[in-house]
């Protein structure tokens, strides 16, 4: 297809969008496009002629169609919370950007089955509240649910805050209803928990970051709400004797544990730094914390006690050196901020070089300390912050640049630092991307790090599901 072809097969298809959406439902203005070809984190700046705002699953059904006849890619849209470009499109402007968030509707809440059905434009904290107001508890958990959509969250197969007691987004879903590259839907929303009928499609789109159709809606999962909630800060001589910890407080807990978040003395001080209000709740400085909540289903006036005792144990065993209960709201809330303000806390102070990775639970200790080294020899003067989800095995191994250093330098031997980690990640049998997903950032990382079979596999999907390429180009595989 010559350039000229290519063109005009874009315009057509930005007019054809147009005609059946409206212009109410089409941003082609470029202050109106602007949010939409930045990515969270603006490490990315695309360009499009047209963002698509359909408020249907018949309409991105005929705005799929359209594109797929023409051969023009789309970029579903969700929140735009992606830590790794997936939501945007490519500088070239060749591409529509598809937004879901008029897409917005809890179309069916059914307590008695603990489920509810919600259009993917549906806004995370929306989708909680919608399960609260009929006292349930829909518990993904995450820093950004006031912003994140739940198609986006499907989409990355997000992972969060309560994936110890509850499970990632992945396993929070009963069906998906589903728009294919070439328009057909996809209808599976039943509310099951039993459907042994052949290939479990659902799984297909769940971390599939739109590459492979768009998802419209989801029946999601139900909980009975929590009637006792516990939070704990502790502190702990290092990893080793925080996943001992955990195994204590699961066993005398009944495996109540719902998070357990783990965080370096560094982090603590950067956020108490830059972002205000905080404060280290504990009085004297510690090597490394722990942020713990149990819950139950009910009236459990004995939780606290078992913990307590729990952790006397601990501290007779020398695992835990101090440790504080939240015993307010507010309080609560305090310890919260500590933890989910350590990203803000790394950009105030300087360039940051991330990695969200995964290893076995019991694997963690070692791999700091193997991870810690090896990123170290390459970069003697970063600050090491290694923090997050302990519970579940996954870290933000992070480093973030000496305190008056250079950025552009420390910048500049990133590829090195990565390479050394992500080959610990390797050793341990991990994961190079835990919870963000693939996106654009990391196609070269998942070609190095997944398996030519595994890759030969998802190509093979891809062809079956978009063989003309439309759908997200350019994301999770390297197919632009």
């Amino acid at each position: 297809m010559t350039k000229t072809d290519k063109g005009g097969r874009l315009a057509s298809a930005v007019t054809r969008i147009r005609e059946r959406l409206g212009d109410a439902r089409c941003l082609v203005e470029p202050a109106d496009v602007e949010p939409y070809v930045v990515d969270f984190r603006r490490l990315y700046r695309g360009s499009t002629p047209l963002v698509a705002l359909p408020s249907s699953t018949a309409d991105v059904s005929a705005v799929l169609a359209i594109c797929d006849e023409l051969g023009v890619g789309v970029v579903p849209h969700g929140g735009n919370t992606s830590y790794c470009g997936g939501a945007t499109p490519h500088a070239a402007g060749d591409e529509i950007v598809v937004s879901l968030r008029k897409l917005n509707r809890i179309r069916e809440l059914d307590p008695a089955n603990y489920s509810l059905v919600a259009e993917a434009g549906c806004v995370l904290a929306d989708v909680q509240h919608a399960a609260e107001s009929v006292d349930r508890l829909f518990p993904l958990a995450l820093g950004s649910q006031g912003s994140c959509q739940i198609g986006g969250n499907l989409s990355t197969n997000a992972g969060g805050l309560a994936a110890v007691k509850y499970g990632v987004a992945r396993d929070l879903v009963l069906g998906l209803e589903v728009v294919l590259a070439n328009g057909r839907v996809l209808e599976g929303l039943k509310s099951l928990r039993k459907d042994n009928t052949g290939y479990d499609l659902r799984h297909l789109f769940i971390g599939a970051e739109g590459t492979l159709g768009i998802i419209t809606a989801a029946s999601l999962k139900l909980l009975p709400r929590p009637r006792t909630i516990e939070t704990l800060f502790a502190a702990v001589a290092d990893p080793a004797a925080a996943l001992e910890l955990l195994t204590r407080l699961r066993l005398a807990s009944g495996d109540e544990v719902t998070t357990f978040e783990l965080m370096p003395r560094n982090a603590v001080e950067l956020v108490c730094e830059y972002v205000q209000p905080a404060a280290d709740p504990l009085g004297g400085a510690h090597a490394w914390y722990v942020l713990c909540e149990i819950s139950s289903a009910r009236d459990d006036p004995s939780l606290r006690a078992a913990i307590e005792l729990e952790l006397e144990r601990a501290l007779e065993a020398g695992l835990v050196a101090d440790a504080v209960f939240a015993t307010s709201g507010p309080q609560r809330e305090a310890l919260w901020r500590l933890r989910e303000s350590i990203p803000e806390a790394q950009r105030r102070a300087g360039a940051s070089l991330k990695h969200d990775v995964a290893v076995p639970v019991a694997s963690v200790p070692a791999f700091v300390a193997r991870a810690s080294a090896a990123a170290l020899a390459v970069m003697p003067d970063a600050r090491l912050v290694t923090y997050g989800h302990a519970g579940d095995g996954n870290l933000h191994f992070n480093l973030s640049v000496a305190r008056g250093g250079d950025d552009a330098q420390f910048l500049a031997r990133g590829h090195d630092v990565e390479a050394a980690v992500l080959g610990i990640v390797d050793e341990f049998h991990g994961s190079i991307s835990a919870e963000h997903g693939i996106g654009q950032l990391k196609l070269e990382q998942l070609i190095s790090h997944k398996g030519a079979v595994a890759l030969a596999v998802m190509r093979s999907i891809k062809q079956a599901l978009d063989p003309n390429g439309i759908m997200n180009p350019g994301k999770v595989l390297a197919d632009r």
